[in-house]
């Protein structure tokens, strides 16, 4: 078929086979299978594909992400103090006592995540992934040190000092309301350096931001924040059915007559139905776990913002320990799995579509993906937090944000416009472009 009406020339173009007709793709996207049976209904052989390589097994709590320490007191391992605070510098936590530094072990080694992704079956999630149990924001604990009993609201601090003995106690096991993850990405920009990348956000949008907003500006008011995510390695399936538009012949016409007559350009195209079947192994694909930021939200400005700043080096992740948290704000996850598997899904499709285009070439008119789905054969996730320097902004109406990636320093952020400096520009513009146009119509008239 053609746009322009005209079949394709006699002994020219031959349709290929539907793709669902040609070799799947073997593990990997690795071609060499025996060929599949055509289909007249790409549709139906679309879903059934995808719904035989769903997860057969429920999920299962991975108890090797659970920490093994009781709550109270996380302590030195060389003098036992319980005085621990995370250090940039040292990128590493620091007894201020003995001044000792060490760290938690990497996360996915101690984890056992380091199996290949190909071989995750069912859905396995870390202690911290748990769903959430809205009553559990209590909690008390006996100190280690002197017996007494202190109660912890676990959803604003995960950290207290015993009233008697003075010692800090910690929330260190997974509790179900989602304040303890099983693992965390430690700061590596400094306080410093962020306040710099702030400056130079703002400084490169001078020219058009508001004066008000320019005027309270004050880039001391960074502050660091570790932010929730689920993160999850998965073994998929994914399936793509379309139509694909291949150029036979353009060629023009001239219509009308006198002052009506024009040029048309005409193309004649071939029309493909076009499918695409393979697997894919998805590392560490972080999505957002709080409510505030999420994508539906668009009421807030950061949960755009923070997406720009990704990706994270979640590869270098550690076992959570309180004492990187010292010092540095935190928000609690507040969704579980469930609440963000379709945004997860929205995700894997993209990820299909992004590996699908480089096979495409022949289709010049590009490809109508009209139907596409994914199975999951298996997932393994995990609770994480991650770090970022805010900054924040009130101008009466909305809060503006710029955010810094707190290990790479990729920043975003939003900044008030001001309408009349911007609409002075575009006149300026505009008067430039009228000027030019007479300039280039006088000159033609003396030519």
């Amino acid at each position: 078929m053609s746009e322009h009406q005209q079949p394709p020339q006699q002994g020219g173009h031959q349709f290929p086979p539907p793709p669902w007709a040609t070799p799947p793709a073997a593990p990997g996207g690795a071609e060499g299978a025996p060929p599949a049976a055509p289909t007249d209904d790409p549709a139906a052989d679309l879903a059934e594909a995808v719904q035989e390589s769903l997860a057969p097994d429920g999920p299962r709590v991975e108890e090797r992400t659970r920490r093994q320490k009781a709550h109270g007191l996380d302590k030195c391992p060389r003098c036992g103090s319980s005085e621990i605070a995370y250090d940039i510098a040292s990128r590493a936590l620091v007894c201020s006592y003995c001044r000792d530094t060490f760290n938690e072990p990497n996360a996915q080694e101690t984890f056992g995540f380091t199996a290949p992704i190909l071989e995750l079956r069912g859905t396995t999630i870390g202690a911290g992934s748990e769903d959430i149990v809205e009553d559990s924001g209590v909690l008390t604990m006996k100190c280690q040190g002197c017996g007494a009993e202190v109660v912890i609201r676990t959803d604003e601090t995960l950290q207290a000092r015993c009233h008697w003995c003075r010692q800090t106690l910690s929330v260190a096991t997974q509790v179900p309301n989602g304040a303890v993850p099983d693992a965390v990405l430690p700061f590596t920009i400094t306080r410093e350096q962020a306040m710099e990348k702030v400056r130079e956000f703002v400084g490169a949008r001078r020219t058009f931001a508001d004066r008000r907003f320019l005027a309270e500006f004050t880039p001391e008011n960074v502050f660091g924040v570790f932010m929730p995510y689920l993160m999850v390695d998965a073994n998929i399936h994914a399936e793509l059915v379309g139509t694909g538009e291949d150029t036979v012949r353009t060629y023009t016409e001239r219509v009308g007559s006198g002052d009506n007559a024009e040029t048309r350009t005409y193309h004649d195209v071939d029309v493909y139905q076009v499918g695409r079947k393979f697997d894919l192994l998805v590392d560490d694909l972080a999505t957002q776990s709080s409510t505030r930021y999420h994508r539906d939200n668009n009421t807030m400005s950061t949960n755009y913002v923070l997406r720009a700043i990704q990706p994270f080096d979640t590869e270098d992740a550690l076992v959570y320990n309180p004492g990187y948290l010292t010092g540095f704000s935190s928000e609690k996850r507040d969704l579980d799995i469930g609440d963000i598997d379709q945004e997860v899904v929205d995700k894997f499709l993209s990820i299909a579509r992004a590996r699908a285009l480089p096979t495409l070439g022949r289709y010049d008119r590009g490809v109508r993906w009209e139907g596409e789905g994914v199975g999951i054969r298996g997932t393994r996730w995990v609770a994480v937090l991650l770090p970022v320097w805010l900054y924040s902004q009130y101008d009466g109406q909305l809060s503006h944000y710029v955010a810094v990636n707190g290990r790479t320093g990729q920043t975003m952020g939003s900044i008030p416009i001001s309408q009349p400096r911007a609409i002075g520009a575009s006149c300026a513009v505009a008067a430039v472009v009228t000027a030019l146009s007479v300039a280039i119509t006088v000159g033609a008239l003396f030519f």
